[in-house]
């Protein structure tokens, strides 16, 4: 019996670009999708590695001794707003849960707590996010500019974020896994 595959566009899902993106922010992205429903969607990017200076009323460098903290770029919208994604269920009121084991969501306190616990939560600190009016990320889905796959914590807090995209093809098998050889430069190939 054939499997089907995943088909569901919901909270707690992967959005993997499609190798048609060819540039900018979402060329071989990976998304959480952390929102979506009949009046539009938000995700964040979690697969973009951004390096910045923090404020010091936020971070400094001696407070970082959680070794499980990354900083991502999370998307073109509003890229000054800092995200928390991270795997603490200790603060359900300030959280959502995304997926098993990952939630968004946390203040200041929760934020400075976490990263100088040197076996604080592993933590993602994204700025900005995606976003979509009602019925766009749908149809972008199918023109195939998304595939899409169950998102888990291992994939967001394990997986090197360079590896990502061709891990999750790779994972959804058959075709997607041929795509995940493509090189990001074809002029090499």
């Amino acid at each position: 019996m054939e499997s089907i595959p995943y088909s569901h566009l919901e909270k707690g899902t992967f959005l993997i670009a499609s190798p048609d993106v060819e540039s900018g922010m979402f060329f071989r992205s990976v998304l959480l999708l952390c929102e979506h429903s009949t009046s539009g969607s938000f995700g964040i990017i979690i697969n973009k590695n951004l390096e910045l200076e923090l404020p010091e009323e936020i971070l400094t460098l001696d407070q970082l001794n959680n070794p499980q903290v990354g900083i991502r770029a999370g998307g073109p919208v509003q890229t000054n707003q800092m995200m928390l994604v991270h795997s603490s269920k200790s603060i359900p009121e300030q959280t959502i849960e995304i997926c098993e084991g990952v939630y968004l969501g946390g203040d200041l306190q929760f934020l400075q707590e976490a990263i100088s616990d040197t076996n604080g939560p592993s933590m993602r600190l994204c700025f900005g996010y995606a976003g979509w009016q009602a019925g766009q990320l749908e149809r972008e889905f199918l023109d195939g500019g998304w595939f899409i796959y169950p998102a888990s914590a291992p994939y967001i807090f394990e997986t090197p974020p360079e590896k990502l995209w061709q891990t999750l093809l790779r994972a959804l098998g058959g075709r997607y896994a041929t795509l995940s050889m493509i090189p990001e430069d074809l002029s090499l190939n």
